[in-house]
């Protein structure tokens, strides 16, 4: 990695050192020596380990030939869709939506590109042909924009929310209604940088959900959402006393997961439905459950049978 990047907000104000371990994810310690050895800098000022990052900070990696990494490619993540105009793959959990600092797994666009399908020029820089991102522990379907036409055409319907994104989720607990909405705006947590939370100085969010099967110490929901926030779901329900199963980060039960066998949320992008791009044709594209989700789902469903059997004994 090399280049200047600017200050990123949920680190201004941490030294230096702290500022580079999170934002490569290596140790404190590595991160100082790379300091060290001007390999990383700060622009226009002395590039101190202790130094305080401030917001018009720009941070200039020039890192030397061993510190390069070589983005692993998944050859194997199907690809659901494709035309001339886009491509909807189901993305695996591990898989991230794009390269990103720190970051050293598989991604969605470099597994594409390497893969020799074409995308768009359009978009940020190493994000190329991206109008949504799904999290690197969410599984199920993305969708990547191969032209132009495409690229403006889906962020548009993105944006006002004219995408129906349904998703299947798992969350701890017995959810009192059949069907609600969440409505709360969301913004990045102050304790935590990676963490968000529901917080009146955040964006408006708004998460629809219908049961599909209740467990008693989980329940099995069908998950619309009208807005699309970082970690939307998983903030929103753990909101409301009812964290995903096996998403510690937001609350869930450790104890749970170890049962299910769950190393990741239970949460799956089970279908999309779009106005295609170019012939305005109203598309519908669906994903099955991955097996480590519906493995989860057969033990939660024979625990609560269990518990059934047990209070009906005379």
């Amino acid at each position: 990695m090399d280049g200047m990047v600017p200050a990123p907000d949920a680190l201004v104000g941490k030294r230096f050192d702290v500022v580079i371990s999170k934002m490569m994810g290596i140790s404190r310690s590595a991160a100082s020596a790379l300091i060290d050895s001007g390999q990383v800098t700060l622009v226009g000022r002395t590039s101190d380990k202790a130094a305080k990052l401030a917001l018009s900070d720009f941070i200039d990696f020039n890192l030397e030939k061993e510190h390069e990494h070589v983005e692993p490619i998944d050859n194997d993540m199907p690809l659901i869709y494709e035309d001339d105009d886009i491509v909807v793959v189901d993305k695996p959990v591990g898989v991230a939506a794009h390269a990103s600092v720190g970051w050293t797994g598989p991604t969605v666009l470099g597994s594409l590109l390497a893969r020799g399908v074409k995308i768009t020029h359009y978009g940020a820089a190493g994000r190329q042909g991206i109008v949504s991102r799904l999290d690197v522990g969410t599984s199920g379907l993305m969708l990547v924009c191969k032209s132009e036409l495409a690229y403006k055409e889906m962020r548009r319907q993105f944006s006002e929310h004219e995408v129906v994104k349904t998703y299947h989720a798992v969350v701890q607990g017995n959810l009192k209604e059949d069907k609600a909405t969440i409505e709360a705006p969301i913004g990045r947590d102050k304790v935590s940088d990676f963490r968000f939370t529901v917080t009146p100085a955040g964006k408006e969010a708004i998460t629809h959900w219908d049961v599909l099967e209740r467990f008693g110490e989980a329940t099995y929901v069908k998950v619309n959402l009208e807005t699309g926030r970082t970690h939307q779901i998983r903030v929103h329900f753990s909101s409301i006393g009812h964290p995903l199963v096996g998403d510690p980060m937001y609350g869930a039960n450790p104890k749970l997961s170890e049962i299910t066998g769950l190393e990741r949320q239970w949460l799956h992008a089970m279908k999309l439905e779009f106005r295609h791009p170019r012939t305005k044709v109203w598309t519908t594209v669906e994903s099955n459950t991955p097996n480590d989700l519906r493995q989860a789902l057969e033990t939660l469903r024979e625990r609560s049978s269990e518990r059934k059997g047990h209070d009906n004994l005379p």
